[in-house]
């Protein structure tokens, strides 16, 4: 297991440089940061121009493999991934959201995944009927509604609630306004903040975990393995939880795996509905405003969160199917 490891770690290594490599070819390529300045009634001077953008490294006058090469060393042997064209640095930028991303992120995943995966084979179990039918009914109402829509009812709902009770229960905008030192009082507030967006985010999870699983294990439950077991006497719940539930969750599995890195940067509705300074919305603010250091910053955190996620999924793959061989 520590060898093939050892051997998929270099493997994504390689790929993940090569991957930042065309990143940041393609970001300078695409974006021109000179536009910030040349847009602006009047343009600062041209000279002064080219030396904000030579002090940040992303001058599409100077050779872009110069500026590579530049860029490369200054991450490698610094950990520095340069400055935005306001001369605001990148690292320090995308650290705090990360933080805030990881914050608002988390617990919804972890609850879109607990409960759509249960309720998919709750569902699975009781294929067509009632039970089957209504909560498949509930699963396409909320698919079909947009994040934004539902982050705003759920925000009105919210601010009724606390209207109604005459006192702040829920509060609507970022994730942290307690500036006391009460450990208590710090998580009652944060619990405060990160309930409303966390139920916005848990739900669409849910709900495509839901539909998924349910598909996944009604084919496995048709397997020959499962009807050999229920043959020799196993019933129904027992043949599923001993056979065809562990073969189901591989490509559920997988699919968690492959998420993450969307899971992080995607949040961008639900960031922007309740005001938090995360992940997503940085990625967006770093496409319009033509940075490339930070789109590639970026670019580069997703792709670690996309290959820890297939080092994960190999690993749970053979955990769950011993037939799947590691070699």
């Amino acid at each position: 297991m520590i060898k093939y490891i050892a051997k998929r770690v270099a493997n994504y290594i390689i790929m993940l440089f090569v991957a930042i490599s065309m990143t940041y070819f393609l970001a300078s390529a695409f974006m021109d940061p000179r536009s910030n300045y040349m847009e602006r009634h009047p343009h600062p001077p041209i000279a002064s121009i080219n030396r904000a953008l030579d002090n940040a490294n992303i001058n599409d006058q100077t050779p872009i493999f110069v500026r590579y090469v530049r860029w490369l060393k200054s991450v490698l042997f610094h950990w520095d991934w340069g400055l935005a064209p306001d001369q605001s640095p990148v690292g320090a930028a995308v650290s705090q959201r990360i933080m805030a991303s990881v914050e608002l992120v988390t617990l919804a995943t972890v609850l879109g995944i607990v409960i759509g995966v249960g309720i998919g084979v709750y569902t699975a179990i009781r294929q067509y009927k009632w039970q089957d039918r209504t909560l498949n009914m509930v699963a396409t109402f909320f698919l079909v509604i947009p994040p934004a829509v539902l982050g705003l009812f759920v925000v009105l709902i919210a601010i009724s609630f606390n209207g109604l009770v005459g006192s702040r229960i829920f509060y609507v905008t970022g994730l942290q306004s307690y500036q006391g030192s009460s450990p208590v009082m710090y998580v009652l507030d944060f619990l405060q903040h990160i309930v409303l967006p966390t139920i916005v985010i848990t739900i669409p999870g849910a709900v495509g975990y839901h539909l998924t699983q349910r598909t996944y294990l009604l084919d496995t439950m048709n397997a020959d393995y499962v009807r050999t077991a229920r043959a020799k006497g196993l019933t129904l719940n027992q043949a599923i939880r001993r056979h065809a539930l562990r073969t189901s969750l591989i490509p559920t599995t997988v699919n968690v795996a492959f998420s993450i890195a969307s899971v992080f940067t995607g949040a961008v509705i639900t960031e922007t509905v309740f005001a938090i300074n995360g992940l997503g919305r940085y990625f967006v603010t770093t496409l319009t405003t033509n940075d490339i250091n930070g789109s590639v910053c970026i670019a580069a955190f997703g792709g670690v969160c996309t290959l820890a996620g297939a080092l994960l999924a190999d690993i749970f793959s053979a955990w769950l199917d011993p037939r799947i061989r590691l070699s």
